[in-house]
């Protein structure tokens, strides 16, 4: 898929029973984050599901999510309206997007409504591949590459990977740095704890220069020779 640089993007995690939706394994937790110009706005959708079958114990040591914890949770169909309103016509960016688009499209297929196209999907994980030929590309061993912190990360959890991957592609775009730092009232931000940007942000300056710093900064610059000021 051709990306462009001024369109809606959202991108998209889920966690499941198992690995084989062909096997029956269903969704328990899906998750995106809305991108506006490759930048998150801050606008999220998140929500766990009752997949009416039991987890494997492998997918609840990897996502920490137990039977009981689901007990009660809306079913796949109480929730498709709102979770395809949020997505509505949007590209969706997804590391490993056969996996996550297989599931979905087998959720859709048992309630008869329409399919999600790979075409309107960016995969992150071929993006990688393409990028770094034979270095690991799972979305940790991307974090690593691009200095990404994933301390609050203990368990994958599908809204924190949405935020690192969100910044993983952005990195993989060309290093361009999404603001991940929302008010505290934002509802995304207990799951941004510990996620920090690559690079520092520079905060705005509301007091004046002290004139010890004047006297400091004149003397620095007599340290410089033949400075470009000057020439």
């Amino acid at each position: 898929m051709t990306i462009s640089k001024n369109l809606r993007e959202i991108v998209l995690d889920t966690e499941t029973t198992g690995l084989s939706h062909v096997n029956g394994d269903r969704i328990v937790d899906v998750a995106c984050v809305e991108l506006i110009n490759h930048i998150p706005t801050g606008n999220t959708y998140q929500v766990y599901i009752n997949p009416e079958r039991e987890m494997q114990q492998e997918a609840v040591a990897i996502s920490g999510i137990t039977n009981k914890f689901l007990v009660g949770k809306p079913l796949f169909h109480e929730i498709v309206d709102d979770f395809l309103e949020f997505i509505q016509d949007s590209a969706l960016v997804i590391h490993n997007a056969k996996f996550d688009i297989g599931f979905l499209n087998s959720e859709m297929a048992r309630l008869d409504k329409p399919q999600f196209s790979m075409k309107n999907t960016i995969d992150t994980l071929e993006m990688a591949r393409k990028k770094f030929p034979g270095s690991p590309a799972s979305l940790d061993a991307l974090c690593k590459r691009f200095e990404i912190d994933t301390s609050a990360r203990t368990k994958h959890g599908a809204l924190i990977d949405c935020f690192l991957l969100a910044e993983v592609y952005i990195n993989l775009l060309g290093g361009r740095q999404s603001d991940l730092s929302f008010h505290n009232d934002n509802p995304a931000a207990g799951a941004l704890a510990g996620v920090k940007k690559t690079k520092a942000r520079h905060v705005k300056r509301y007091f004046a220069v002290s004139e010890n710093e004047k006297t400091s900064h004149e003397e620095f610059l007599k340290t410089i020779h033949n400075p470009i000021w000057k020439q």
